[in-house]
């Protein structure tokens, strides 16, 4: 008696623990699903270098454009996004993760909800901590910037916004160095020695990317300026690399003159990912002149923030 009553209730305990495990990998399954859906409608398809098109609803990317980008089956990506039960290599994963652009937290929160070993964990962070972007405003009036491998600009303080043009104006997906040196007028014509500083911006960007030539973000890059420079493509068929060095740089800023400065690169993490990027003056007349170009700085912030205070007012009676 007292043993079929043990055996009964171990039974029953391995049923509810089997049935609890089930339960738990079907919400993970749903949140992944989420997950997947919300990262997918936040990237624009120009991001990865693809068309817009004429009819297209959905918001960001659709499914069959993102299992494209990660060689991924449609149907076998539809049903991860649907909470399906089935299984996630961790090769796959890290296909998808490169697709929908995944920053560290992003990528460490999709391999958990699959319950798979991330095989990449150290992959670049695209995030800037507040601590961070409090340090490049202590750095004014010098300009200063984070800048990922890529060239994308990630955050930048008030005197380097204005050093080769106005860049609160240049749409977020255009904030890229290397796109803007190719493409941009007031950023080209900001730069003395341009033909040089192209080719050797190009050569950078190039020897960096041999360690990551697979990803739809950094093919993406070369796909559109191919597309919209002759210059790049001439340069790019050039295949010359050179790695990153400081030196000093010479602009033409419009409101305040030449500018000679000293850049440094101050790297955020073990490997050459996200930098912070300073420009100090090489000399007391560009000090000045940066100290000009931070107070314009300060001077349009002030009056933005007048206009923005006049319009939240109420109307007088």
């Amino acid at each position: 008696m007292t043993t079929m009553v043990r055996e009964t209730t171990a039974g029953a305990t391995t049923g509810a623990t089997a049935e609890s495990r089930s339960a738990g990998a079907e919400i993970r399954r749903g949140e992944l699903a989420a997950f997947l859906r919300s990262r997918r409608e936040r990237i624009t398809p120009e991001q990865v270098g693809l068309p817009r098109g004429r009819r297209r609803r959905t918001p960001g990317l659709r499914r069959e454009e993102v299992a494209q980008l990660s060689t991924v089956g449609v149907t076998w990506y539809t049903w991860l996004e649907q909470g399906r039960d089935i299984h996630v290599s961790a090769q796959v994963l890290d296909a998808i993760a490169r697709a929908l652009i995944l920053d560290r937290s992003e990528r460490t929160h999709l391999f958990a909800l699959a319950g798979t070993v991330d095989p990449s964990p150290a992959s670049e962070c695209t995030g800037v901590p507040q601590s961070l972007r409090r340090m490049l405003e202590q750095l004014e009036p010098f300009p200063a910037c984070v800048q990922n491998s890529r060239f994308d600009l990630l955050a930048y303080n008030r005197t380097y916004r204005l050093m080769m043009c106005d860049l609160d104006q240049v749409p977020p997906e255009d904030r890229n160095c290397l796109w803007l040196a190719f493409t941009h007028d007031e950023w080209r014509s900001s730069m003395v020695d341009r033909d040089e500083t192209i080719r050797l911006m190009a050569a950078k960007f190039r020897a960096v990317m041999a360690e990551h030539v697979a990803e739809p973000a950094w093919k993406a890059m070369v796909k559109r300026l191919e597309d919209a420079s002759a210059e790049f493509r001439e340069i790019w068929a050039r295949h010359e690399v050179v790695r990153p060095g400081d030196k000093i740089k010479v602009y033409r800023q419009s409101q305040v003159g030449i500018l000679r400065v000293a850049a440094t690169s101050l790297w955020t993490g073990p490997r050459q990912g996200p930098k912070l990027l300073t420009y100090t003056p090489a000399d007391a007349e560009t000090h000045e002149r940066l100290e000009r170009l931070h107070a314009l700085a300060l001077g349009e912030e002030a009056a933005t923030a007048e206009v923005a205070t006049a319009e939240a007012a109420p109307a007088a009676v």
